[in-house]
């Protein structure tokens, strides 16, 4: 489809709180003080009595989901994902990983795409934190109305997810979702020599990708894996049996994110040719989201390089 539309998933995430608030009171929202960057605001006004502000206090944010969720309800608890993944993390472990507690984490700005606010807040660990939580299902919406979905999925589902969402707007790539299910990714593009399975904001570029493959012979399949655990083993499976080669995409670290998730998914099954497009072993820095996707090798142009050299090492 024509990508004219842009828009930030930390945005559809605030909506789709307002939509479930009203449709389910026993949905709740927590916050740490960030109501305004985390678009949790909307429902806090919509729903003052069950919207908690938690201050500047990420651990004691989840210890409270934890508790809500153990009393019945369904708390989603927002912050920035450098704190949610990073300095709650224990508390994400033990209060919520470890019961199994109903806790939905909406966790906003992360990535090297947060920009100007520099490597002390662009979080690239989170996936690699959270997936290594037993029990812990991890999402990464690529557009808008995947966002919408994934949200109301969370909130259908037992048990703890970690949902990531971004600061920038993104392309919205998908004209209907009505099928989503989490743990089942989706075929955006089919294609025969290589294929990119991208996450979250890196999903738009996996398409631009393909199409500057087309121009140069080579036909790209493009999945959107919007849930990284649990990871889709089916429809990988079938990728690399049928192109032989796969790329992944994602703004996270090349270390313990997608990427790592489909090599151990493919090793012991189906072992293809796989090579990671994401942040190598660095830290971000500041600059503008598009400045550091091309500094950091985030590109269209880079995913093509990538597809290029695995297409050459199956030959090989």
């Amino acid at each position: 489809m024509e990508m004219t539309k842009s828009k930030a998933t930390r945005e559809s995430y605030g909506e789709a709180l307002l939509a479930l608030g009203q449709e389910n009171e026993r949905v709740v929202v927590l916050d740490a003080d960030l109501s305004g960057p985390t678009k949790t605001a909307l429902f806090a006004r919509e729903f003052p009595r069950r919207f908690v502000d938690c201050g500047i206090a990420e651990a004691n944010l989840m210890g409270c989901a934890a508790g809500l969720a153990s009393c019945g309800l369904i708390p989603f608890a927002s912050t920035f994902a450098m704190f949610a993944a990073g300095r709650a993390y224990e508390q994400v472990r033990n209060s919520i990983g470890y019961p199994r507690l109903n806790v939905k984490i909406g966790a906003t700005h992360g990535g090297i795409a947060v920009g100007e606010d520099g490597a002390t807040h662009q979080c690239i660990e989170d996936f690699a934190l959270m997936r290594a939580i037993p029990g812990m299902t991890v999402v990464c919406p690529a557009d808008d109305l995947e966002a919408k979905a994934a949200v109301r999925a969370a909130a259908a589902l037992e048990g703890p997810v970690y949902l990531r969402f971004g600061r920038d707007p993104v392309p919205v790539i998908h004209e209907s979702l009505e099928g989503f299910r989490l743990g089942k990714g989706l075929t955006l593009r089919q294609g025969k020599d290589v294929t990119i399975a991208a996450t979250g904001s890196l999903a738009a570029p996996a398409l631009e990708a393909a199409r500057l493959l087309e121009a140069r012979g080579v036909s790209a399949r493009v999945l959107d894996l919007h849930t990284i655990k649990p990871i889709d083993r089916e429809l990988l499976l079938q990728a690399a049996g049928e192109t032989g080669a796969i790329v992944t995409a994602e703004d996270h670290s090349v270390i313990g994110g997608l990427g790592s998730a489909v090599c151990e998914t493919l090793s012991g099954a189906r072992p293809v040719p796989v090579l990671r497009v994401g942040v190598e072993d660095r830290f971000g820095m500041s600059g503008r989201g598009e400045e550091l996707y091309r500094a950091y090798g985030l590109t269209a142009e880079h995913i093509v390089e990538k597809c290029l050299d695995a297409i050459a090492m199956k030959r090989g």
